[in-house]
């Protein structure tokens, strides 16, 4: 684990992320990391906690994109929750909403994907 990804774990089919610190170029390489290693495996259900993410830059919410159109080409899906009120705001801004979603709550999230 890095400083930035506290934990991975599966959850009925779903990878369970959860983030710590600054949304960038470092830590949203980690997250396609994950991402991309459980593709492999044939995952295509994500779900990233924020709790711990207070902030992010475009090049984080980019990487975050990129891995949304991978998934597309599977089928696949990923979530947000425990979003900080500016991040969900920037997620809208930026468009990541309309390809992925964010949940109040991991139960929801858990529910739903």
């Amino acid at each position: 684990m890095s400083d930035f990804i506290t934990s991975v774990k599966e959850m009925n089919g779903i990878i369970l992320i959860e983030t710590n610190g600054y949304l960038n170029n470092v830590g949203g390489e980690e997250i396609s990391a994950i991402c991309y290693e459980k593709m492999g495996l044939g995952q295509t259900k994500f779900l990233i906690n924020m709790a711990g993410t207070k902030i992010v830059n475009s090049i984080g919410v980019s990487i975050l994109i990129e891995i949304i159109e991978k998934l597309q080409e599977v089928n696949g899906k990923i979530g947000y929750y425990n979003l900080a009120p500016i991040v969900s705001k920037t997620f809208n801004i930026m468009g990541l909403t309309k390809y992925s979603t964010v949940f109040e709550t991991e139960e929801l999230a858990v529910n739903e994907l």
